[in-house]
C-alpha cells in the first residue's frame, strides 16, 4: 500500500545533507515573529516522484474530504529535572521512562552544553523534599540510570523542580507554552510532539470546513537523544507509553487516507495495528518503524526535518525511497529550511 521500501543498494544513493549548525532552529516561530502556522512546509508527492515548496497554513491544499488527521494530545512536561547530590553538586535529570516510584532517567549537567554526569550506584539524591535512590545503569541502556523514587506524585516533582529539556541548539530558555501543542491535553511527554506543534485553531477549524477529520492518540514520548552522538547513532530503544481509543480506531477504518501528524502517531496506530486493522490500545510499545516494517495503516505522514542520522530519518525511508528523500532534503538545505522542533515542517503525499 505504501512505496516505503528502499531503491537501490545504499552505497549507489547519494547520502542526504547533515544541516549547517545555523539551520538549528533555536526559538520557535512566534518568537522570530512569524505565526505557528507559517512556517515553512515541504512536499514530498511520492506518486509524481516530486519535492515542492509550500506554507503550513497552506496545509488544506494538500488534503481533501475524507482524509483523518491523527494527532498526539500528549502534553510535554518539563522534563529537565533539577536535583542534588549527595556532595552537594547539582545535576539535572530527565526521565526517559517513567512508571510509578521509578524512572529510567539520564543525568546531565545542569546548563550547556549538558553533558552526561556518571552517578554513583546507591547514592541519593534529592529533588525538594523528595528522594530518588540511584540503583544502577540500565542493562540495555547505559546512560539511562535507574531510578527509585520515594515520591507517589513524580509529576508534581517534574512540574515543581523542571524546566523544558533543551539542547546546545537553543542556548537560551524556552517557555513551557512554546513546546505544547494547541491541543495538547495529557501530561506526560518528556520532549514535545513537534509535528503538530504549528497548527491553529484557525487552521484545524478550516480543515475541517473542507471535510478533513480529526483524531487523537496519546503516545508519551521519551528522550530523542542521550546527550553522546556515538551512541545517538546507535538507535538505542526504548518503551513508550500509547492509547488508542475505540473512537479513533473507528476513524481510521473509515478514513480515506489516514494522515499522521509526526513519527509518534505512526508508532502509536501501528502499535494498535498489529492484524492489519487499528483496534483499540494501550500499553508500552518497542515498536520501530523503518524499511524492514513499514507501516500498514498510515498512509501520510506530516514530520520536522531532523538530521539523517536520528532514528527519525529511519522511520521516513520506510515512507519515501531514498532517492526522493535525499533530494528532498537536499533541496530543504539549499533553500534554508530549518531544523528540529522549532523549525520548517514536511508532508509525506
Amino acid at each position: 500500500m505504501l512505496g516505503g521500501c528502499v531503491s537501490g543498494a545504499a552505497s549507489a544513493v547519494e547520502a542526504p545533507p547533515v544541516p549547517p549548525a545555523e539551520l538549528r532552529a533555536a526559538r520557535p516561530a512566534e518568537l522570530r515573529g512569524v505565526a505557528r502556522d507559517q512556517v515553512r512546509l515541504l512536499v514530498i508527492d511520492r506518486a509524481n516522484a516530486s519535492v515542492r515548496h509550500s506554507r503550513f497554513d497552506r496545509l488544506g491544499e494538500h488534503l481533501g474530504a475524507g482524509d483523518l488527521l491523527v494527532v498526539n494530545t500528549s502534553r510535554t512536561l518539563p522534563a529537565g529535572v533539577a536535583a542534588l547530590r549527595q556532595n552537594g553538586s547539582a545535576v539535572q535529570l530527565r526521565p526517559c521512562v517513567r512508571r510509578r516510584r521509578a524512572w529510567d532517567a539520564l543525568a546531565v549537567e545542569p546548563g550547556p552544553p549538558f553533558e552526561n554526569v556518571p552517578l554513583i550506584p546507591g547514592e541519593t539524591l534529592r529533588i525538594g523534599g523528595a528522594r530518588a535512590h540511584v540503583r544502577g545503569r540500565r542493562d540495555d541502556i547505559p546512560l539511562l540510570w535507574r531510578l527509585e523514587l520515594d515520591a507517589d506524585d513524580d509529576l508534581d516533582l517534574i512540574l515543581r523542580y523542571g524546566d523544558p529539556i533543551r539542547y546546545s541548539y537553543v542556548p537560551e530558555p524556552v517557555p513551557l507554552r512554546h513546546y505544547q501543542t494547541v491541543y495538547a491535553s495529557r501530561p506526560g511527554s518528556a520532549e514535545t510532539p513537534s509535528a503538530g506543534r504549528h497548527f491553529t485553531w484557525q487552521l484545524l477549524t478550516g480543515l475541517r470546513r473542507q471535510g478533513v477529520g480529526l483524531a487523537e492518540i496519546v503516545l508519551h514520548t521519551g528522550l530523542s537523544s542521550y546527550q553522546d552522538d556515538e551512541f545517538d547513532a546507535e538507535h538505542h530503544l526504548f518503551e513508550e507509553w500509547f492509547e488508542v481509543s475505540d473512537e479513533t480506531a473507528r476513524a481510521v477504518g473509515k478514513a480515506s487516507r489516514v494522515v499522521a501528524v509526526g513519527t509518534t502517531v505512526v508508532r502509536a496506530l501501528e502499535s494498535a495495528a498489529a492484524s492489519g486493522t487499528v483496534l483499540p490500545a494501550r500499553g508500552w510499545t518497542t515498536l520501530a518503524i523503518g524499511p524492514e516494517r513499514p507501516p500498514r495503516v498510515v498512509e501520510s505522514l506530516l514530520t520536522g526535518l531532523h538530521e539523517p542520522q536520528a532514528s527519525h530519518f529511519d522511520l521516513l525511508r520506510a515512507f519515501v525511497p531514498e532517492p526522493l528523500l535525499g533530494r528532498a532534503y537536499r533541496e530543504a538545505v539549499d533553500r534554508g529550511y530549518l531544523w528540529h522542533e522549532f523549525g520548517d515542517a514536511a508532508l509525506i503525499i
